[in-house]
Protein backbone atom coordinates (compact mmCIF):
# COMPACT_ATOMS: atom_id res chain seq x y z
CA UNK A 1 0.00 0.00 0.00
CA UNK A 2 2.82 2.40 0.88
CA UNK A 3 4.79 1.92 -2.32
CA UNK A 4 2.02 1.59 -4.88
CA UNK A 5 -1.03 3.29 -3.34
CA UNK A 6 -3.13 0.12 -3.50
CA UNK A 7 -3.34 -3.28 -1.83
CA UNK A 8 -1.19 -6.01 -3.37
CA UNK A 9 -2.91 -9.02 -4.90
CA UNK A 10 -1.51 -12.08 -3.23
CA UNK A 11 -2.82 -15.59 -2.91
CA UNK A 12 -2.18 -15.67 0.84
CA UNK A 13 -3.87 -13.66 3.55
CA UNK A 14 -1.17 -11.66 5.39
CA UNK A 15 -3.49 -10.56 8.13
CA UNK A 16 -4.25 -13.91 9.64
CA UNK A 17 -4.13 -13.89 13.42
CA UNK A 18 -1.92 -17.02 13.74
CA UNK A 19 0.94 -15.43 11.83
CA UNK A 20 0.76 -12.26 13.90
CA UNK A 21 1.03 -14.21 17.15
CA UNK A 22 4.12 -16.01 15.92
CA UNK A 23 5.67 -12.75 14.80
CA UNK A 24 4.89 -11.22 18.19
CA UNK A 25 6.52 -14.20 19.93
CA UNK A 26 9.58 -13.82 17.72
CA UNK A 27 9.84 -10.09 18.44
CA UNK A 28 9.55 -10.68 22.19
CA UNK A 29 12.19 -13.41 22.04
CA UNK A 30 14.53 -11.10 20.11
CA UNK A 31 14.00 -8.30 22.64
CA UNK A 32 14.85 -10.69 25.47
CA UNK A 33 18.00 -11.87 23.67
CA UNK A 34 19.00 -8.27 22.99
CA UNK A 35 18.60 -7.28 26.66
CA UNK A 36 20.58 -10.32 27.84
CA UNK A 37 23.34 -9.61 25.31
CA UNK A 38 23.51 -5.97 26.34
CA UNK A 39 23.82 -6.96 30.01
CA UNK A 40 26.62 -9.41 29.23
CA UNK A 41 28.48 -6.84 27.11
CA UNK A 42 28.27 -4.23 29.88
CA UNK A 43 29.57 -6.74 32.44
CA UNK A 44 32.44 -7.82 30.17
CA UNK A 45 33.31 -4.18 29.40
CA UNK A 46 33.52 -3.38 33.12
CA UNK A 47 35.72 -6.44 33.73
CA UNK A 48 38.05 -5.47 30.87
CA UNK A 49 38.27 -1.92 32.16
CA UNK A 50 39.11 -3.19 35.65
CA UNK A 51 41.84 -5.48 34.28
CA UNK A 52 43.39 -2.74 32.12
CA UNK A 53 43.35 -0.16 34.91
CA UNK A 54 44.98 -2.57 37.36
CA UNK A 55 48.52 -1.76 36.21
CA UNK A 56 48.04 1.91 35.41
CA UNK A 57 49.54 4.71 37.43
CA UNK A 58 48.77 8.39 37.69
CA UNK A 59 50.02 10.42 34.73
CA UNK A 60 51.73 13.75 34.99
CA UNK A 61 49.80 16.78 33.88
CA UNK A 62 51.65 18.78 31.21
CA UNK A 63 51.15 22.48 30.65
CA UNK A 64 51.87 24.42 27.47
CA UNK A 65 55.01 26.12 28.84
CA UNK A 66 56.57 22.98 30.42
CA UNK A 67 60.02 21.99 29.18
CA UNK A 68 60.81 18.33 28.64
CA UNK A 69 63.84 16.29 27.65
CA UNK A 70 63.58 14.12 24.56
CA UNK A 71 66.06 11.35 23.87
CA UNK A 72 66.81 10.84 20.18
CA UNK A 73 68.88 7.73 20.83
CA UNK A 74 66.36 5.25 19.40
CA UNK A 75 64.88 7.47 16.70
CA UNK A 76 65.55 6.30 13.14
CA UNK A 77 65.34 8.81 10.30
CA UNK A 78 64.98 7.94 6.62
CA UNK A 79 66.88 11.08 5.74
CA UNK A 80 69.49 13.03 7.64
CA UNK A 81 67.85 15.29 10.25
CA UNK A 82 68.03 19.04 9.93
CA UNK A 83 71.43 20.44 10.96
CA UNK A 84 70.05 22.49 13.84
CA UNK A 85 68.57 19.32 15.41
CA UNK A 86 71.88 17.47 15.12
CA UNK A 87 73.71 20.41 16.69
CA UNK A 88 71.26 20.58 19.60
CA UNK A 89 71.63 16.85 20.29
CA UNK A 90 75.42 17.05 20.02
CA UNK A 91 75.71 20.04 22.38
CA UNK A 92 73.33 18.63 24.99
CA UNK A 93 74.96 15.20 25.02
CA UNK A 94 78.44 16.71 25.62
CA UNK A 95 77.23 18.68 28.62
CA UNK A 96 76.40 15.50 30.51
Amino acid sequence: MTNYGRELRMSINLRRKEKMEKVTEFVERMRKVQKETEAVLVRVQEEMKRQVNKGRREVEEWKVEDKIMLSMKDLVFKERPVKKLVDVVATTSHKD
